[in-house]
């Protein structure tokens, strides 16, 4: 069985949730705090885990996985049939670049640590980290939302069936949310968003549902 080092909040640990249960597969959870004692990522126990003192990491034996992207891929390939990449390269290559746009271009501006530096080293008041916050998920979210606009677009970022777009989409979705963004000028990502929550895998991934909650 796997057993997964994640904190509730973070996008990267919430799509890994997301895939393990498109997957079907079971793990254990292993709840790793990013705020108490200094954020438990820190200490050394964990940092001889995950070196970058990042969640998720995902063990398995004597084998530790690290990055959302290389986790969800590795499972796809080793628990057939895959499925949450297209057979087709050029889909493939699409299905990457959506799940790129949010896993590089708007989540690392907008990561805890990020939006803790800003606060602590750079002593920015909380509105002022919140416009931060809005600007960056907006200008990807106005990208995204470009790039969906195509007839590979279906239910879920690409055709019917949810995959590695969808697991990166969803948590940034939520977290929009919870920086109370209005998600009436990206439709389409909105929708998607309303289907896949509706599906097993998402409800049960989404952070009020972990152990961890608060």
């Amino acid at each position: 069985m796997y057993q997964l080092y994640s904190y509730f909040r973070s996008s990267a640990a919430y799509r890994v949730r997301i895939a393990l249960g498109l997957k079907g597969l079971d793990f254990a959870l292993t709840p790793v705090h990013l705020l108490r004692h200094g954020g438990e990522q820190n200490q050394a126990e964990y940092r001889r885990i995950n070196p970058e003192g990042l969640v998720p990491a995902l063990v398995q034996g004597g084998t530790v996985l690290t990055q959302s992207l290389a986790i969800i891929e590795y499972l796809d390939e080793v628990h057939g049939p895959r499925s949450l990449l297209p057979d087709n390269p050029l889909a493939r290559a699409r299905v990457r670049a959506l799940a790129l746009q949010v896993a590089c271009d708007i989540h690392p501006l907008n990561n805890l640590r990020v939006l803790r530096w800003l606060a602590h080293e750079m002593q920015a008041e909380q509105p002022v980290r919140d416009t931060w916050y809005r600007h960056w998920v907006t200008l990807g979210f106005d990208a995204l939302e470009a790039s969906l606009q195509s007839p590979d677009t279906g239910l879920c970022c690409h055709g019917d069936t949810p995959g590695l777009a969808d697991c990166c989409l969803i948590p940034q979705v939520y977290n929009a949310r919870r920086y109370e963004m209005d998600l009436s000028a990206w439709p389409t990502i909105a929708r998607i968003a309303e289907h896949c929550n509706t599906l097993p895998a998402f409800h049960a991934a989404r952070p009020e549902a972990q152990p961890d909650a608060e």
